[in-house]
């Protein structure tokens, strides 16, 4: 018998949180809750579990600063964030501590069922390659490791933020369209109609880092109306 994918949902509404635990053990999870921060952060740094969600607004600890404090001590840990804040400062402040996604309320549970598979598909182990990736603008990039440089300053990135880079660079030949970005990277099917804008916050955070001015990118680069193009070196 297979072992069941442990989820730990910590969310301090009582209807949204039972009927998240409801809806993922039908699914086949195996899922702990908890109803506020101190808890949550608690049995997140356990290291129990394959995938948290996680509530923004909590009492106790916010969401932010425990997934902050899960990044620090269990690196790989599949988090994804539950809020009502909707705002790009708020989306790019969730992912940049480390969210593998970002989920507004109120959503789909349907979605976000599809988006906990694919997070869990893109973060199983094995899935990053090994060669270091030499990009345009004396960018070299370590997959193992997460980490680069640019000229001589060092870079550090996110698990996720790295398989976009690997799959831009095996597709360096050509633009890669978001929606194939969506489907290959995050693991979101074709034509589900999902609508997200974690592609593009992920590359303006690329861009913060890989470019020598990421207001003019040269590196990571559009291409209108077809999609985002990496140079390699």
């Amino acid at each position: 018998m297979s072992v069941a994918t442990r989820l730990l949902i910590v969310e301090d509404e009582e209807p949204i949180r039972q009927g998240l635990a409801d809806v993922f053990r039908f699914h086949g999870f195996d899922v702990e809750t908890a109803a506020d921060g101190t808890t949550g952060l608690e049995r997140a740094l356990t290291g129990r579990y394959d995938m948290v969600l996680l509530d923004l607004m909590l009492p106790g600890i916010d969401g932010t600063e425990i997934c902050e404090r899960v990044r620090e001590a269990c690196p790989d840990q599949p988090v994804i964030m539950l809020t009502a804040r909707t705002s790009d400062e708020d989306v790019i402040r969730g992912l940049s501590l480390g969210a593998d996604d970002y989920v507004a309320k109120p959503f789909s549970v349907a979605e976000l069922v599809l988006r906990v598979q694919a997070v869990l598909r893109r973060t199983s182990p094995g899935a990053r390659h090994e060669r270091v990736l030499h990009l345009a603008g004396d960018v070299e990039i370590d997959p193992a490791n997460l980490a680069g440089r640019r000229g001589q300053e060092p870079l550090r990135f996110t698990r996720r933020e790295m398989e976009l880079l690997e799959y831009l660079a095996v597709h360096a030949d050509r633009a890669v369209p978001r929606e194939e970005l969506l489907a290959r990277v995050w693991g979101y099917g074709r034509g589900l109609g999902i609508e997200t804008r974690t592609v593009d916050i992920h590359v303006a955070k690329l861009r913060r880092k890989i470019e020598a001015v990421p207001g003019e990118p040269a590196v990571l680069v559009t291409v209108r109306g077809a999609g985002y193009r990496l140079r390699l070196a």
